[in-house]
């Protein structure tokens, strides 16, 4: 079977975090010229950038997945990937509905601009993006599911936003098959994580915000052919 370069937590000039370089055709080309066959872009709790990043990587050997970056009521991060454009943005459509009334503060947290494959800004997003749902980390994969779409952890190594951090390990409930290591070496040198790569799909990216920091082609997945579906056989089941 063919593999296939990937990554699959990459975030636009919509998060606030996001460097305004990331902007759609910017992030596709770069992951073309770093040779990436599949990316997903997973803004923090919206979709409204990633069908200008699909429409940008036209005519380039790139497959775009649309994805969300969800922060659950816990304050877990979690990687929620969909099969297109439309589901992705309604998906973030009900899930905006969940953030709490925070306006975003720009000089603070930075812009959360919503803007088109040709970087003309459409305008930006007023409530802060990253904060917390009122949606759990038991809820979020059935909401997901509701959308056609499949969930699992964020960077579970990581010391704030994940799912470790909050509860110290990963829990058998919600049953997730796949979970996000940003670092391996460091995760996995620790000899009680090994039970985690014997027990789950390891997906490894970058979770980047400047261009930069997108993935070289150093993380692959097995699949038949370069789709949502086989990528959701590959790292999801019939639970979510």
């Amino acid at each position: 079977m063919p593999l296939y370069a990937y990554d699959l937590h990459i975030h636009t000039c919509l998060s606030p975090c996001g460097d305004a370089l990331m902007t759609p055709p910017n992030i596709a080309n770069m992951a073309n010229i770093k040779g990436l066959d599949i990316i997903a872009i997973t803004d923090h709790n919206s979709a409204r950038n990633v069908r200008a990043v699909m429409s940008a990587a036209k005519g380039l050997p790139l497959k775009v997945i649309p994805g969300i970056e969800v922060t659950t009521a816990e304050e877990i991060h979690v990687v929620c990937l969909f099969p297109d454009a439309d589901s992705a943005e309604n998906a973030g459509g009900e899930l905006e509905k969940h953030l709490p009334s925070v306006q975003n503060r720009p000089e603070y947290f930075g812009e959360q601009v919503v803007m088109d494959e040709n970087e003309e800004i459409a305008g930006t997003f007023p409530l802060l993006l990253p904060n917390a749902l009122d949606i759990s980390i038991d809820s979020l994969p059935k909401l997901v599911g509701s959308f056609g779409g499949f969930c699992y952890p964020a960077h579970i190594d990581r010391a704030s936003d994940s799912i470790i951090a909050v509860f110290g390990e990963v829990p058998e409930t919600p049953k997730f098959v796949s979970l996000e290591v940003h670092d391996l070496e460091s995760f996995f040198g620790n000899a009680d994580n090994v039970r985690y790569k014997d027990g789950y799909i390891i997906v490894t990216s970058s979770d980047a915000h400047r261009l930069q920091d997108i993935s070289e082609r150093e993380n692959f997945v097995e699949l038949p052919e370069l789709s949502f579906n086989c990528l959701r056989r590959a790292l999801c089941s019939d639970t979510q």
